[in-house]
């Protein structure tokens, strides 16, 4: 089964979509699947579009309000996790999942499913140690501080994928798991960001909670991308009790640009017998049964119960008849019901409203599963005060009640806390401008000035358009990836020692450029001969567009600490 794989989306549906319709005319293959792995975007209207942790002059409407509004269907099933540039009160609506467009599905706060026998699990949202304990109390409309906890990972999801036990095949991510980068070919990931070095050495790169997610599921893949890079990495896990050890195939993706390197096709085995469609998982759906009462809608720190004498019950692991009742509740039907229902008016190109108000609805799907579960709908909980949800008034964390949730620097649970790090690489503060100054040094020789709004260019070639004008060398659209036998877990310092990775997809390919533009454009990924065929690549022509005004204006970053050193290198 072809499945293909998306970095961050940043609203730009049409041309992944574009991507992907090339790639199979091309290669003559079915992609079945398509994963992405957040900064979604699903805006739905202007209203949406204050809900978005991105500064107001980079807001655009993008594409995603075609699928919403019936205009256009996604031509493959997409499921996606959250990230750090969402349209929040959209996705709050369905804390555990649901359609946000017709064949579009969205994974919630965190989750898994099945598709074709495959599971797939997800969490939504990067990390931060201050906002971690704390219940999901954000509503619209949000201050700048809710703006950007909202998709804040919390330890109560973390405790609920940690109840999983049976083996999970993808898990999506939006931030990176800590310490992945010592998996893969680290120095070329330094190379082309060059201002991670310090988080590198420093093991604060990444997400401590997902490094946690990591060792405890050990999925056979787990993708992920917020750091706008492609990165790969082999990590062959210790045994646990006799069984023989996994191994986790990592792949970080880009973010749909020209020349960036933002979707990968992988192939992975379907299981025989197995339905067709997108269907629930019952042991997921028995540990959402089983914690509902531990979750919370406040502000206040809690930690998840523990084996310290402290607890009536630690353990929530699902049993087989618990699995058995959830299927029982669905009456015997496991498919997800095609219940999709727009909760507002989409956007009108026609009839703009830039000065609609954020939205706050509870979502039918919610309503119906929590009905059929017996969940909370924290959407709703949340809009009606916020009442905590915990059948203990004082929850599973003692004296924390204690706090009044506006500190930002109470302990972490975890032995390096990075919120007392100034320079740790996970940040809040990575804006859709960035782009530009990563990639500076090389606006000028092979790709000309970026779209502002960190999208991709909106005269890029469409799929076909330039078909004619490459040879049939020229590209390489990968098929799967190939990895050998499990070797050693240390860090290798060439991935193709390890990992024989195909190179990701681009977009439609460029037109024939001299060989010193195509010699930076389409080098190798992991120590390709020259002779080796290229990666496809997105052409640009918005270099020309009226209004561009010459050079990429500089633009400067809230997060300077951290890039001080790189920029000094630029300039």
């Amino acid at each position: 089964m072809k499945i293909a794989v998306e970095g961050c989306c940043h609203g730009e549906l049409d041309k992944i979509y574009e991507t992907i319709g090339y790639l199979e005319k091309k290669e003559g293959v079915k992609v079945e699947l398509l994963l992405c792995c957040g900064d979604f975007q699903a805006a739905r209207n202007e209203g949406d579009m204050k809900c978005m942790a991105i500064p107001p002059k980079y807001r655009m409407m993008q594409t995603f309000y075609k699928y919403y509004s019936g205009e256009k269907k996604a031509p493959v099933l997409t499921v996606f996790v959250g990230g750090n540039h969402e349209a929040s009160n959209h996705l709050q609506e369905l804390p555990y999942g649901g359609w946000v467009a017709p064949n579009i599905y969205y994974l919630g706060y965190a989750g898994v499913v099945r598709y074709k026998g495959i599971r797939i699990g997800g969490v939504s949202g990067i990390f931060k140690s201050h906002d971690y304990r704390r219940g999901h109390h954000e509503f619209p409309p949000y201050d700048p501080n809710t703006l950007r906890s909202v998709y804040h990972i919390r330890n109560i999801e973390v405790f609920k994928l940690k109840q999983i036990q049976m083996p999970i095949d993808i898990f999506m991510s939006h931030d990176w798991p800590r310490g992945i980068y010592r998996y893969g070919n680290t120095a070329d990931l330094l190379r082309k960001k060059k201002f991670l070095r310090q988080e590198v050495e420093s093991n604060c790169l990444g997400s401590p909670a997902n490094e946690e997610l990591l060792a405890h599921l050990q999925p056979s893949y787990w993708f992920s991308a917020h750091l706008h890079v492609k990165f790969a990495a082999l990590m062959q896990h210790p045994s646990k009790a006799n069984a023989a050890p996994r191994t986790t195939k990592f792949l970080s993706l880009d973010k749909c640009l020209p020349y960036r390197e933002f979707l990968q096709i992988v192939d992975v085995a379907e299981r025989a017998g197995s339905s067709e469609g997108l269907e629930y998982d019952p042991e997921w759906l028995a540990i959402l049964k089983a914690t509902n009462s531990l979750q919370r809608t406040t502000p206040h720190p809690w930690n998840p119960p523990e084996n310290n004498g402290l607890h009536e019950r630690w353990d929530f692991r699902p049993s087989e008849a618990a699995m058995m009742q959830v299927v029982k509740d669905l009456g015997g039907d496991l498919s997800i019901p095609d219940n999709f229902s727009r909760t507002l008016q989409p956007y009108d190109p026609n009839r703009p409203e830039p000065h609609a108000a954020a939205s706050c609805n509870t979502n039918p799907q919610t309503t119906e599963l929590c009905a059929t579960l017996g969940l909370t709908d924290l959407y709703a909980v949340v809009g009606q005060g916020g009442v905590d949800l915990s059948r203990h008034p004082g929850g599973f964390g003692g004296d924390d009640d204690d706090d009044d949730g506006e500190g930002v620097d109470e302990p972490s649970e975890y032995p390096t806390d990075t919120s007392g790090l100034s320079s740790s690489y996970n940040p809040d503060e990575i804006t859709i401008e960035d782009e530009w100054e990563e990639e500076e040094e090389g606006e000028e020789g092979e790709e000309g000035p970026k779209d502002p709004e960190g999208g991709c260019n909106p005269k890029s070639a469409a799929a076909g358009e330039h078909l004619s004008e490459v040879s049939a060398g020229e590209g390489h659209t990968p098929g799967r990836m190939v990895l050998p036998a499990p070797k050693s877990d240390a860090s290798p310092t060439n991935l193709s020692l390890l990992m024989n990775l195909p190179p990701a997809s681009h977009s439609t390919p460029a037109a024939a450029r001299s060989s010193s533009e195509r010699g930076e454009c389409c080098e190798g990924d992991d120590g390709e001969e020259a002779g080796a065929l290229r990666a496809l690549k997105r052409t640009s022509d918005e270099g020309e567009a009226a209004g561009s005004g010459g050079p990429t204006p500089r633009i400067k970053r809230r997060n300077q600490v951290i890039y001080t050193a790189v920029e000094d290198d630029d300039d």
